[in-house]
């Protein structure tokens, strides 16, 4: 490997040579694929060493490093670099390899609130859609320290990547789900819900979206902690995305729990808060509305006009 790394200007050079869209693709040498193969390689080995470095840092105590005159802004420039590099499934799991998902963990619990956050949207990038470094997390205790965070946190930023990071990490991962609800999950989602920060509200309304789609039991406990009125109250929202992902919400409630009983709570038909909500908006888009708008409206109609049959098996006046 080259003291700085893989010739880069060599290698596009290489590739443009064997690939310039005018003629079928040449049949590679040998010597050519073994030049291109170690070029690949040397790339992945420096940022496995770079991962290493990163660690180093992650796991110095915090009194050796302001010695040192390392700055917060400086731990959070390492950070981004670091979700740079874990954005790579290869490359996030090597992060636990090489002992440095642990000290990642411990950052969330770090005195400053946008180092805090920062690390949050770090694990939020590692357990994407990966469940080997989900099962790391979880090892770990991370789920634990990011629903401290959400919960807990007296900086909402901090807070909502918390939030962020929890979705990624429980989704289609059974023991997340299951750990999520012991802890008391929801009270979080419905104090978020109560919040006046729009990023915090749609990631809660998101998450549980999902969390009803994939437990229909769950519909109890929204309804018991009252999720149902907090998220007719948000139908009004200024936030298109906020009101989309409400009503999103409350059709799941209202498949699950319509008139149901034999369930431990149920949303009636005789709801008339639900009902004046409903003919609200549906008044508010049908006569307040330009074309424009209307356009730009169309999934909230059709949620709207979804959820008024859903619930009164009648069409909706949209």
């Amino acid at each position: 490997m080259a003291k700085d790394g893989p010739n880069w200007d060599g290698l596009l050079k290489w590739s443009l040579s064997h690939s310039d869209g005018t003629r079928p693709t040449r049949h590679l040498s040998e010597e050519d694929r073994k030049w291109f193969a170690e070029a690949m390689q040397s790339q992945t080995v420096d940022i496995v060493k770079r991962l290493k470095e990163i660690t180093q840092v992650l796991q110095t105590p915090q009194q050796v490093l302001e010695a040192r005159q390392v700055t917060p802004k400086d731990i959070e420039g390492l950070l981004d670099e670091l979700q740079e590099h874990v954005e790579s499934i290869d490359m996030a799991n090597d992060l636990h390899s090489v002992g440095g998902l642990v000290p990642l963990l411990g950052y969330l619990k770090n005195s400053n609130a946008n180092i805090r956050a920062k690390s949050a949207d770090v694990i939020s990038t590692i357990v994407e859609n990966n469940p080997r470094s989900q099962e790391s997390v979880m090892e770990a205790n991370g789920l634990e320290s990011l629903l401290s965070n959400f919960t807990s946190d007296t900086d909402l930023h901090s807070r909502t990547q918390a939030l962020g990071a929890i979705s990624s990490l429980i989704r289609n991962n059974q023991t997340g789900i299951a750990g999520f609800r012991i802890a008391n999950g929801y009270t979080g989602l419905r104090d978020a819900l109560e919040s006046d920060s729009v990023r915090f509200q749609r990631k809660a309304l998101n998450l549980l979206h999902y969390l009803l789609q994939e437990n229909d039991s769950d519909s109890d406990i929204a309804i018991e902690l009252g999720l149902h009125h907090l998220m007719m109250h948000l139908v009004s929202s200024f936030d298109a995305d906020v009101r989309e992902a409400a009503l999103r919400g409350l059709l799941e409630l209202v498949k699950a729990r319509k008139d149901c009983s034999t369930c431990g709570s149920s949303i009636v038909k005789g709801d008339e808060r639900l009902r004046q909500m409903l003919k609200d908006r549906i008044k508010a888009i049908s006569l307040f509305m330009s074309q424009e708008d209307l356009s730009a409206a169309k999934e909230e109609r059709q949620l709207l006009d979804s959820l008024w049959t859903t619930f009164y098996n009648e069409p909706s006046s949209l």
